[in-house]
């Protein structure tokens, strides 16, 4: 890791707007931002990083998808949110997003692409019609970020904690994993452009919850 921890919080708010920008904008729906924003606070007072102000906002993009930048920012598109059908699977698609925040997965990411460092820091510390212009372009680059399989699992697996931790029934993940799962099965989603595909990812979070959570029912799976 290259970059000290402050460094997440200049670029995370240097690029936030410009990936409202280049995904529709916001949802011009306060109640719906509202919404969002109570149930993705109380998964960020329960991880391991409480301290971040975080920001957790809808965009209007058709595409089912789900995207962290670094220091706190959450983003969410109108596309999954018409997919997901209880508050649970809203927070397992949130937590799993906060642990890659929690996690500086995004930071770790772009480490490794060092040819793009000096160009981030400028965009993001500097106020210029060039800066400016290099940020709408870097911007395409944590769009289009893949993490490591290994960071999957593990924002999936503290998610998966964080949720319950914050109230919320775990199966609510495993529902969202399946209903993304039938969504590849019939087309190719954006979602799996930077996150692996489920399969294998329903089974270990499913012996997750066996093992410690086995009486997560809660009454009401869409808890």
């Amino acid at each position: 890791m290259f970059y000290p921890e402050q460094r997440d919080i200049t670029i995370g708010r240097r690029y936030a707007p410009e990936v409202e920008k280049q995904m529709g904008g916001r949802i011009a729906d306060a109640t719906v931002q509202s919404h969002i924003d109570s149930v993705g606070q109380k998964i960020a007072r329960v991880s391991h990083r409480p301290d971040l102000e975080y920001h957790f906002t809808a965009l209007e993009h058709k595409s089912v998808n789900a995207i962290a930048l670094p220091g706190g920012y959450v983003f969410i598109t109108k596309g999954m949110l018409e997919k997901l059908t209880t508050e649970a699977q809203l927070a397992g698609i949130l937590a799993h997003e906060v642990a890659h925040v929690v996690a500086r997965d995004t930071m770790a990411a772009l480490s490794r692409q060092r040819a793009v460092d000096a160009l981030l820091i400028a965009a993001a510390t500097q106020d210029t019609p060039a800066a400016a212009m290099r940020a709408a372009t870097l911007t395409r680059l944590f769009l289009d970020l893949s993490y490591s399989r290994d960071d999957e699992r593990q924002a999936d697996l503290a998610g998966l904690d964080y949720m319950v931790q914050a109230g919320y029934n775990p199966h609510g993940m495993i529902e969202t994993m399946q209903m993304l799962q039938d969504l590849q099965e019939v087309r190719p989603i954006e979602f799996f452009s930077t996150h692996p595909l489920p399969e294998n990812r329903i089974e270990y979070l499913t012996q997750k919850i066996k093992k410690e959570y086995p009486t997560s029912g809660f009454g009401n799976r869409g808890s």
